[in-house]
């Protein structure tokens, strides 16, 4: 069966295009065009390979065809060995490039161990030309009166290329900026001082040479607010007289109990001499009746005994106050 000439062309030209989109796939002739034209030499056999070796030819070449015009002296081994390890090609290129248009030496190696680090090389090269400001949280601390004092600082640091690679970040440098203000508000022998003169936060915290170890270098630490804050000297002071109050309240009270405690075991002992004495005193009257049954005692001994103990009662009411008051009240 004899197919339509119009369809055989249309069959035809699918056919051309997809056979030439396979071939472009696999040889990037393009690309190698735009290298060759640029003045970057590579080979077609070369961008092949890059395919077979999962590697993205533009993400290679377009770098490359940078750091050629901008006159930095890379190959295209180094770009594909960066990119296999995971690094990220334009952001070194492009940190190479703006490196040597601010003459600040760095070198491919470098670069690529920073961008492998997992620092942007870009940034850091931006920050060494434009220094950046990083603003600390308020820093409370106390004075030797006792008085709290709140500052706040702004921090000009610009990166240090050479300690990017193993230099400690952002976070440290404001750790060790809070310590220097703390330690020189806490040496201060007045919250005066450092109202008068905030300046001598600066000089001190300069002087410790707080970015040791760090990714950055201090160019300047400028006092932005400085506050009194609350009275933590006599906050303390009070609690501590009323730890001390509760204190002695506890052991007035330990005292009261042993007192009242010794009271009752007094109280007892009065009890029980007086049960003692009830004792004794009932057997008076057996002694007496032993007394008189034996003849040791006369009956008009014990008619005397006992007149002498109804004057005894006698004169004992009349010389009790209240026995008086009673009387001269029915009279």
């Amino acid at each position: 069966m004899d197919l339509d000439p119009t369809v055989t062309v249309i069959i035809i030209i699918v056919l051309a295009i997809i056979v030439l989109s396979v071939f472009l796939s696999f040889f990037p002739i393009m690309l190698w065009v735009a290298a060759l034209s640029s003045g970057v030499r590579v080979g077609i056999i070369t961008l092949v390979a890059m395919r077979l070796r999962r590697v993205v030819p533009s993400r290679i070449v377009n770098p490359l065809i940078k750091a050629t015009k901008a006159g930095l002296g890379l190959n295209i081994n180094q770009l594909e060995s960066h990119f296999l390890a995971g690094g990220n090609v334009d952001r070194v290129v492009n940190a190479l490039i703006a490196a040597h248009r601010a003459n600040i030496e760095l070198v491919f190696e470098r670069a690529a161990a920073i961008d492998l680090a997992g620092r942007d090389v870009l940034q850091a090269v931006q920050m060494s030309v434009n220094p950046r400001v990083i603003e600390t949280p308020i820093v409370a601390a106390v004075a030797r009166n006792g008085i709290e004092v709140k500052v706040k600082a702004r921090v000009t640091v610009r990166a240090n290329i050479e300690r990017l690679v193993g230099g400690a970040g952002e976070e440290t440098i404001i750790a060790r900026v809070g310590e220097g203000i703390v330690t020189t508000v806490g040496s201060s022998n007045s919250h005066k001082d450092v109202l008068e003169n905030p300046d001598l936060i600066s000089r001190t915290v300069l002087g410790k040479g707080l970015d040791a170890g760090t990714a950055f270098e201090i160019l300047s630490i400028d006092i932005a607010d400085v506050d009194v804050g609350k009275n933590i000297g006599a906050h303390l002071q009070t609690e501590q007289a009323e730890a001390d109050k509760r204190i002695a309240q506890a052991k007035a009270e330990e005292r009261r109990a042993m007192a009242v405690a010794h009271e009752q075991e007094m109280k007892a002992r009065v009890v029980e001499m007086r049960a003692l004495v009830v004792e004794s005193e009932s057997q008076v009257p057996v002694a007496m009746a032993e007394a008189l049954r034996g003849g040791k005692l006369g009956v008009m001994d014990y008619m005397n005994l006992k007149n002498i103990e109804a004057d005894t009662q006698m004169r004992g009411s009349i010389g009790t106050p209240d026995n008086n008051s009673s009387n001269n009240k029915e009279e």
